[in-house]
């Protein structure tokens, strides 16, 4: 792999790795068995699409117009207290929580909260598109393979997170394991949610 594209996909690698509430989304969904394909494909394809946004110069835009990063910044916070008051929910009657009681979650919703998850975030702008965008130009004329190799480590990751989640499927046979999960979820967006209103 030449040099370019190595370093472009460690380099989104540990920006994609950290803990987060898109990749908590997947890992539910990836312990539910539900959608898990479209999820991880929608997740990986965002995020291409913004790291090439990024190369092609539309990091510049997003600097240039902080109003748009802070509305998105309040709308995102909104979403994720949304999504971390529904987990608590879940959480408080763990008996139902077992998704083999129940009929899977629908595609198209399931699909617009992976979305929402992706672009109402404002740090996915910053990290992918003027952040890594800025890094590919360190490359030039290498720059469309780093963001080759960043896009593929995207691709690696959320298939690993979102298949692999399959393997703590033996763990979550019992409703406590939802229970806790669903609460770690609550906490994750609740806090991501503050941090975005106060940064």
């Amino acid at each position: 792999m030449p040099a370019a594209a190595l370093s472009g996909f460690l380099t989104a690698l540990s920006l994609i790795v950290a803990i987060g509430a898109q990749n908590a989304f997947v890992l539910r969904q990836g312990i539910r068995r539900e959608h898990v394909l479209p999820v991880v494909v929608v997740c990986a394809a965002a995020d291409a699409l913004l790291i090439g946004a990024g190369v092609a110069g539309l990091g510049v835009l997003v600097t240039d117009h902080p109003v748009a990063l802070t509305l998105t910044r309040y709308v995102g916070a909104a979403f994720l207290l949304v999504l971390a008051a529904g987990a608590a929910r879940r959480a408080r009657r763990p008996e139902r929580l077992d998704p083999s009681a129940h009929g899977p979650a629908g595609l198209a919703p399931v699909l617009t909260t992976c979305l929402a998850l992706t672009f109402l975030n404002p740090h996915v702008y910053l990290d992918t598109v003027v952040l890594l965008g800025s890094l590919a130009h360190q490359h030039d004329p290498g720059a469309w393979l780093f963001a080759l190799g960043a896009a593929c480590a995207s691709v690696v990751w959320f298939t690993a997170l979102g298949f692999g989640a399959r393997l703590l499927r033996p763990v979550f046979a019992r409703p406590r394991a939802w229970q806790v999960l669903d609460v770690s979820i609550a906490a994750v967006m609740a806090t991501l949610a503050v941090l975005l209103l106060v940064a």
